[in-house]
């Protein structure tokens, strides 16, 4: 990770694999490891390690916006990557190995940060509540990744899990696991600054932002608005000015990022280790395909944006350039060449592909060095904006926050939206499905506000709102998981 960075190898129970991954040697049969955590730098090792899987959240990202109507698989041919074109295409499986790399990263990002939390009294040093703080905000990340993905999963906190465990534990209701996830982001709010003397780090900014995402994801509209209102406040967060230049790699950790993925170009990464690289993959897989012309490099053409993404931006509104490269235009205009991918449709996700100039040291499709902006304080605004209007609290305020973005979007505020009530939930909708295109959140926006079926070709209620268990991890554990309806 940028300014992150040391040597890790861990192996947890949800991978079954060791991973190289720049850390200390912590051996899955626990030996020597009650001897470790004996000063303040054996505990910043740890919380580097524990910071390291988001890296690994490029996939998810991705898939979250392969998932919706946004984007379309993409690719070489139909078989490229099975298990993203089966999610595409809404046909996937308890056997997808890509549901299987959420799961086992996002599990060996829970066990380091709760390898951390296990040894919390082991030793004293000054500031030691701010480690804690951000070994907790971790563990919440990872299981709102979790819960978000499957729903009901197993739960431990404050303690390793080992192998044999998955015979005892059963999948927790995500109500248990939500109200964690609030306690360690509350504790976290309440033991970190708004600003960090190393970039990179959690703030009190990310914990309030992802606590408010949080409550809104559970419909506690009063208690998301309190805790946006709060950091839109009290925080020192702005909207960028210039949106064109949100997502370049020299704009990285701007004054609009409240929480973002460090990601560098250090080389590590293969195709059979996706999760050891410290660059951001999406970019390479996201990147136009045999292109040769300036800006931009090549890629694999996957996570291709539809036309009907493209017609949701209103004329005027300068964040479609931004957001949406049209390579047609593009080509015709700069006389560039590529090769038509797989479910081509003449657009690709501008804010992930890779540029020219971007630092790489190895193969440059998995080591870009881009960061991803996991919440910007455009969002912020967005759940504020819906946490006030769903809840009955103020439409006044709702709209206040929905024409900020709005009025950076268009440069005047001609475009302003007046509406209350459902008109103005609508509204809010429509303006997070244009600000936060290619991010990765629209399919969870859909599912949680119940307009997924609608919306997305071959979504089935009661099924499709979560993904299947990995069938291996149900088989590991004894077969004693029921695996989510439908699957």
């Amino acid at each position: 990770m940028k300014n992150l960075k040391i040597k890790y190898i861990f192996i947890t129970l949800f991978i079954m694999a060791s991973c190289s991954d720049d850390f200390v040697d912590v051996k899955s049969n626990n030996e020597n490891s009650e001897d470790y955590f004996n000063s303040e730098e054996d505990y910043q090792q740890a919380l580097i390690a524990a910071y390291d899987l988001l890296q690994s959240t490029y996939l998810n990202v991705m898939l979250g916006e392969i998932a919706s109507d946004n984007t379309l698989a993409g690719g070489e041919n139909a078989n490229d990557v099975p298990g993203i074109q089966e999610i595409d295409d809404m046909i996937h499986t308890p056997i997808n190995q890509q549901l299987r790399d959420i799961w086992s990263w996002m599990y060996a990002g829970v066990n380091r940060a709760n390898y951390i939390m296990e040894f919390q009294d082991k030793t004293d040093f000054p500031g030691k509540e701010g480690v804690l703080a951000q070994a907790r905000f971790l563990r919440a990340y990872y299981y709102f990744e979790l819960v978000k993905w499957f729903g009901d999963v197993p739960f431990v906190v404050d303690r390793r899990l080992q192998f044999g465990d998955q015979f005892s534990i059963d999948r927790t209701p995500k109500a248990e696991i939500y109200e964690q996830i609030e306690a360690d982001l509350i504790f976290a709010t309440d033991n970190l600054p708004y600003v960090q003397a190393q970039t990179g780090r959690v703030t009190k900014g990310a914990a309030q932002a992802l606590l408010g995402k949080v409550y809104l994801y559970q419909e506690k509209f009063g208690e998301s608005a309190t805790v946006l209102e709060d950091l839109i406040d009290n925080g020192p967060y702005d909207l960028l000015t210039d949106y064109s230049t949100m997502f370049e790699n020299d704009n990285e950790n701007n004054i609009e990022s409240v929480f973002e993925v460090q990601y560098t170009d250090i080389e590590g990464a293969g195709f059979g280790c996706l999760q050891c690289s410290e660059g951001n993959v999406a970019v390479g897989f996201n990147g136009i395909r045999t292109y040769n012309g300036p800006v931009f490099e090549s890629g694999f053409s996957f996570n291709v944006p539809t036309q009907e993404v493209v017609d949701e931006f209103e004329d005027g509104d300068n964040r479609l350039e931004t957001a949406i490269l049209d390579i047609e235009a593009w080509a015709a205009d700069t006389g560039a060449t590529y090769t038509e991918g797989f479910e081509h449709t003449g657009y690709y996700n501008r804010k992930y592909i890779s540029r020219q100039g971007d630092l790489n040291t190895g193969d440059a499709n998995l080591t870009n060095p881009n960061n991803y902006r996991a919440i910007r304080f455009a969002d912020v605004l967005l759940m504020a904006a819906e946490a006030l209007n769903r809840g009955g609290i103020s439409d006044t305020r709702a709209q206040n926050y929905l024409n900020r973005v709005r009025e950076r979007a268009f440069g005047n505020s001609d475009n302003n939206v007046s509406a209350t009530g459902a008109a103005l939930t609508d509204a809010i909708y429509q303006e997070r499905r244009v600000e936060l295109v290619g991010e990765g959140h629209h399919f969870f926006d859909l599912v949680r506000t119940g307009r997924a079926a609608a919306e997305i070709d071959g979504f089935q209620s009661g099924k499709h709102e979560l993904f299947p268990i990995p069938l291996v991890e149900i088989q590991l554990a004894g077969n004693q998981w029921d695996q989510n309806p439908g699957y």
